[in-house]
């Protein structure tokens, strides 16, 4: 999607300036026409590829459901529910984007498609479910699936970033630790030797580390920042990401408990596609696209093909071996009575549930570890410094 700026006249005669976003130049003219200009002047913006689109977070776009929901059901018409729904955003970019979709849909463009222009800015889930309440005639339900599920997200996303809160204090305590400890405490003790080569060991590792730290400290840096850098290349490799990703989902201790988030976040995606009248093959290519997760896009593929030739998705799902087993059971027992949708939905609750205690207990495996390894470090630095201690205090008793 292009972004053009443009000088143009109305019916009227007055000068309108704005940007429209289009695919290509002749879209951009047939929209300008559309809308009644006469276009003097455009262009397409030089900044245009490497400009960032405006991506609605999970919570504005559960506001925005539920807005829309809401102004539906109470008899409103969809045009006029876009156009509050524009007058009610204050970011200006999140304004400019409401005001296409309202001209859009107002010129006889469907909801799904005035959102397909702006695919960048609103996810492919909530376009597929929209074009799904549009074909069924049911879209004010649809809104108010799509406001309960970023609800429950965002619930999530915050759960998440709150939980990891005292973490990351936690660590930042246990740099800001180490680096007070080896550069103005370690000197302090290593000047009470008069014989540098008479000290331990550890305490000549210690001395290194603490002489590094306060005279090339800029080489950790680099380091540091190499390594970020590097790590966010490395993770651009499709087999380096298919790694890190069945790492985070097989690994010990805290595998299973991504197993549960994951499960919450695709039993829930997946209720309200099958719901909603979608066919079952896009609706498992999107549920488990909504993961984010390369191993299990993969082992979806193969889910797709099976249920394509007539396999059950309880027996496809069982072989990929990322779900517990009393998913997949749940699964067949929808199977069988015919009422997967209500019974996915049920189970989507059991697993928010569970996965906010997921949560809470990969927080709790985290604090130890910062804890043993913030002893360790001044533990080290005790047994470094000991002996010097140690040599003066006798020094000042045989004086």
């Amino acid at each position: 999607m292009k972004s053009y700026s443009y000088v143009a006249q109305d019916a009227r005669g007055k000068q309108v300036k704005g940007k429209a976003n289009a695919e290509n130049e002749q879209e951009f003219l047939e929209k300008m026409k559309e809308r009644g200009l006469f276009v003097k002047d455009y262009g397409e913006e030089a900044d245009s590829s490497s400009r960032s689109i405006y991506k609605f977070s999970t919570k504005e776009l559960a506001f925005c459901c539920r807005q829309l929901s809401a102004m539906l059901t109470s008899g409103l018409t969809l045009v006029k529910s876009i156009d509050i729904m524009r007058n009610e955003q204050e970011n200006d970019k999140a304004k400019a984007i409401w005001q296409d979709i309202y001209e859009n849909v107002q010129k006889g463009e469907s909801f799904s498609a005035a959102l397909e222009m702006h695919r960048g800015s609103f996810p492919d889930f909530l376009i597929s479910m929209v074009g799904a309440g549009e074909a069924s005639g049911s879209l004010d339900v649809i809104m108010t699936r799509m406001s309960d599920q970023y609800a429950k997200e965002n619930k999530l996303a915050n759960t998440v970033k709150g939980a990891m809160v005292y973490p990351v204090i936690l660590a930042v305590l246990c740099v800001v630790i180490v680096i007070f400890l080896f550069t103005f405490i370690m000197p302090t003790f290593m000047d009470m030797y008069e014989d540098p080569s008479q000290m331990p060991f550890l305490t000549k590792v210690m001395k290194a580390i603490s002489d590094f730290l306060r005279n090339q400290w800029y080489i950790l840096v680099i380091i540091v920042i190499g390594a970020f850098f590097g790590i966010k290349f490395a993770l651009k490799d499709p087999k380096t990401r298919y790694k890190v990703d069945r790492m985070i989902l097989k690994g010990p201790g805290w595998g299973p408990l991504v197993t549960k988030i994951y499960t919450a976040r695709f039993s829930r995606t997946l209720s309200s596609l099958y719901s909603s009248g979608i066919p079952m093959v896009e609706c498992l290519q999107r549920a488990s696209a909504i993961l984010g997760n390369m191993y299990v896009d993969e082992k979806f593929e193969g889910v797709v093909d099976e249920v394509k030739q007539g396999e059950t998705l309880s027996a496809a799902i069982t072989r990929t071996e990322i779900f517990e087993s009393m998913f997949c059971s749940v699964i067949y027992v929808g199977e069988e009575s015919g009422a997967l949708d209500s019974i996915l939905e049920k189970t989507s609750e059991y697993y928010e549930d569970e996965s906010d205690s997921a949560v809470e207990r990969l927080v709790h495996m985290v604090e130890p570890i910062m804890l043993i390894f913030m002893g360790l470090v001044i533990g080290m630095v005790v047994v470094g410094i000991y002996p010097a201690l140690y040599g003066a205090m006798e020094g000042i008793e045989d004086e």
